[in-house]
């Protein structure tokens, strides 16, 4: 998207410095025509006074500007009564057209093309002097003023050759990035052929592990199926498919990509309810469980998910205290955010695993999944939030949970 809308600008642009550089250069000619009309105009009047004060023009063999080709002036006649070149005065002109410039006609201009093959700019004006009217036909250089043509068309030229440079070197980055993208996903593609490798490998393990169990118990009961001992080994036999269930189901939850519905609910009280549902299990291990909840902690997200995760958190303490221990549960809010934390005091975990234990599959248990801290994790950032986890081998291990309050998770459009 970012790109179109780069793309679709750089047009734009290119598209608007386009027009004015074609407006320029078409300004360049009216321009050009104009300073020539304005010089011809100013040097016509000169000519008329040096006329006038001269009526034997002879001093008009010194009025040389740099600008003029050369100037003539013809009489009602057809004769040259002056002309640049001395040799043609009193010739006649052989030029009916002159007969134009005479009173009641209006002054022409037009480009010409001299004998020599440059291009110039010709002025032809009745002249009226005290005693005679003449025709002024003055030839004027043209290289000054078309210098406002020349620069149009070099500015054009240079800006399209900037542009063509720009677009190329665009075109050349565009091709770039689409091959630096291709190698991207080809890249994302093989890491996730290769984690789903290591995937397949884990979970072929975890699985293998409850069949192995199921069929050995199975071909016992088969062989002896009226032994009393074989109700327990039924009953191994409903563990091990409960356990598979459990890893399709957290599997299947961890994989899912649906975005959870949302809604306000007091974590304390969510808090509350997974102490109390693990109150059983802790008294047995001969865990002491303590409870510190601020009052109405409300947050913004979805409770059967908040729920599972620190049912996950707790369970994962009571196992790291076989032999007893401490478990502390606190709720609060900090800021904008509303903060649990899970304590224990268990056997904690060592350095070297403390960097992997939110990777799908990684366990220390014997008979972990290793998704437990995963999930916890995905859940966590469904909601914005983020988990964290210290620990020490031998003195416990506290995790920490920080989700959105209400007013910051609602505020922010995240809702169903």
């Amino acid at each position: 998207m970012l790109r179109k809308a780069i793309i679709s600008a750089g047009l734009c642009l290119s598209v608007l410095l386009l027009w004015f550089a074609a407006y320029n250069y078409r300004q360049a000619g009216p321009i050009a025509e104009e300073n020539l009309r304005g010089l011809a105009l100013s040097l016509s009047a000169a000519i008329d006074r040096l006329a006038v004060h001269d009526p034997s023009l002879a001093s008009l063999a010194k009025f040389r500007p740099p600008d003029i080709a050369y100037f003539a002036m013809v009489d009602r006649h057809g004769i040259y009564r002056f002309h640049s070149n001395p040799d043609l005065i009193g010739t006649a002109t052989g030029d009916d057209a002159l007969e134009r410039g005479f009173p009641g006609a209006a002054p022409t201009e037009e480009r010409v093309t001299l004998g020599t093959g440059e291009r110039a700019f010709q002025f032809t004006t009745p002249l009226y002097l005290p005693t005679e009217t003449l025709v002024l036909r003055l030839t004027l250089h043209t290289y000054r003023a078309d210098s406002v043509i020349r620069r149009a068309r070099l500015d054009t030229a240079i800006l399209l050759g900037m542009l063509a440079g720009v677009w190329g070197l665009i075109a050349v980055l565009l091709r770039s990035a689409r091959r630096e993208e291709r190698m991207q996903r080809e890249m994302t593609r093989q890491e996730s052929l290769a984690r789903l490798g290591v995937m397949g490998a884990m979970l072929a393990h975890e699985i293998r592990n409850p069949l192995a169990g199921i069929k050995g118990f199975a071909q016992v009961i088969e062989k002896r199926p009226a032994e009393p001992r074989n109700s327990g080994f039924a009953q191994n036999i409903v563990a091990e498919a409960c356990r598979l269930e459990d890893l399709v189901t957290e599997l299947l939850f961890y994989a899912s990509s649906e975005p959870p519905a949302k809604d306000a609910f007091d974590l304390g009280e969510v808090t509350n309810h997974v102490a109390a549902m693990l109150s059983d299990e802790a008294r047995q291990l001969g865990v002491e469980m303590s409870i510190q909840v601020a009052q109405e902690v409300r947050v913004w997200g979805n409770r059967d998910r908040i729920e599972q995760v620190l049912l996950n958190l707790g369970k994962n303490a009571l196992q790291a205290m076989p032999e007893g221990g401490t478990l502390r549960w606190s709720v609060g809010s900090s800021g904008k955010s509303a903060v649990a934390r899970v304590e224990d005091s268990g056997t904690g975990i060592a350095g070297d695993d403390l960097a992997r234990v939110f990777e799908p599959f990684f366990t220390t248990k014997a008979r972990g999944t290793g998704l437990g801290l995963a999930l916890c994790r995905k859940i966590a950032e469904e909601h914005r939030g983020k988990i964290q986890l210290t620990s020490k081998p031998d003195e416990g291990t506290k995790v920490t949970l920080t989700l959105p309050l209400e007013s910051s998770g609602a505020a922010d459009g995240s809702g169903r």
